[in-house]
């Protein structure tokens, strides 16, 4: 199991050790009223300090910095981890999980990470390449013989590198109220269309192909999908606050989800039953939890070298050009020349990013409760590059 350790305290950090919760404010007016009056002592803001953290002046930063896009985007609740290695540098739930109960957010709350689901699943297939259960180039139908067969073989890599064809979501689909009771069943809502390309010669993301890719875990494994996640990633590495999202079972901690008008004004987000598309971006999770899977890549243990490799690295197209796409993962460099491996989700409800710097091994996870907050790779990057240079002036 990996766990974090909060370098202030030097104690392992699992949920909200080690944690600052700020009071929320922002949201809307009597949010904002209410916050001027509730606020924690300047005292209580410096805690971090009294332990020496190196990186105080970098947290307070960050969190000038995710405040003023929560005022400035209407976002009601977000939580934060960064982390280097297995140091947890900072921790914290900010605004609200829930708005009408005045619930605020802690390192504990769980946020829909939606397409973050992907390199979640991204290791599973990792693990049954390597138990040689599943074979990357092999038609899917040599693990999903129910799937139609369409006018080319699609294999599981051109699924994992959004490289397979099918396609995505049509007008109001990711809202879909439906529930699925199995993967397989969840496959019926594309499953009879034709490839929108041949596959390999075309860069087209599709959060389906990963749901197809669920089914190939599935027939790869001989397990349900859910179950064989829970075994040989989430308990392994103790994501023990990563869980699918269901509607119907009370989830302790699950924020509440909302969206906002062109106005700003926020409203609750619509029902809906996300049963379909566990793999594509179905699960729960909360940052100090994607700091902990992220750290598990950065270096080789529990997936081999070689794994590690085919996950990060760029596929190419049929005429050789690089997709920045490797499986369920983006791969890019920063403007310091260090490689960086991420992915962003987006959810009815929800914004998502992880980063992984494959060179520094700092990670940033930030998760928000509004469809439309800006939480991307840029405003990982501005939060990555605080803590770069705390760590280089210490």
């Amino acid at each position: 199991m990996i766990r974090l350790v909060n370098q202030a305290s030097g104690r392992e950090s699992r949920g909200a050790v080690g944690a600052w919760v700020n009071p929320a404010r922002w949201v809307l007016a009597f949010v904002m009223l209410l916050a001027l009056g509730c606020g924690q002592p300047a005292g209580d803001r410096a805690s971090t300090a009294e332990y020496e953290n190196p990186h105080a002046d970098a947290i307070e930063e960050a969190r000038a910095l995710l405040d003023s896009l929560m005022l400035a985007e209407a976002v009601p609740g977000l939580s934060v981890a960064i982390g280097r290695g297995t140091q947890l540098l900072w921790s914290e739930g900010l605004g609200f999980s829930d708005l009408t109960h005045n619930v605020m957010v802690t390192p504990l709350t769980k946020f829909r990470v939606g397409s973050v689901s992907k390199p979640i699943t991204a290791a599973a297939l990792g693990i049954l390449v390597e138990a040689g259960a599943l074979d990357l180039d092999a038609p899917v139908q040599d693990y999903v013989p129910s799937f139609p067969e369409k006018r080319w073989p699609v294999t599981t890599r051109q699924l994992a590198g959004h490289l397979g064809g099918i396609r995505h979501y049509r007008g109001m689909e990711n809202f879909s109220r439906t529930r699925y009771p199995t993967v397989l069943s969840g496959l019926a809502i594309f499953a009879d269309d034709s490839l929108i390309n041949e596959p390999g010669t075309a860069f087209s993301y599709s959060s389906y192909a990963w749901n197809l890719i669920s089914a190939v875990v599935e027939g790869a494994s001989g397990e349900a999908f859910l179950e064989y996640m829970e075994r040989v990633v989430f308990d392994p590495l103790g994501m023990d606050r990563t869980v699918a999202d269901w509607n119907g079972p009370i989830i302790p901690d699950r924020t509440r989800f909302y969206m906002a008008d062109s106005t700003g004004q926020v409203f609750n987000a619509p029902y809906v039953d996300n049963s379909y598309k566990w793999a594509g971006g179905g699960f729960l999770s909360t940052p100090e939890d994607m700091l902990v899977f992220a750290n598990a890549h950065l270096e080789p243990g529990f997936l081999q070298a070689g794994t590690l490799e085919v996950l990060f690295a760029s596929q190419r197209l049929r005429d050789g050009t690089e997709t920045g796409y490797g499986v369920g993962w983006r791969s890019a460099v920063n403007e310091h020349g260090e490689r960086i491996v991420s992915h962003t989700g987006g959810s009815v409800g929800g914004r998502t990013v992880l980063t992984l710097n494959r060179d520094t091994g700092l990670i940033v996870a930030i998760v928000a409760n509004l469809s439309s907050a800006p939480v991307g790779n840029a405003l990982a990057g501005r939060v990555e590059e605080m803590f770069r240079m705390a760590s280089e002036a210490n």
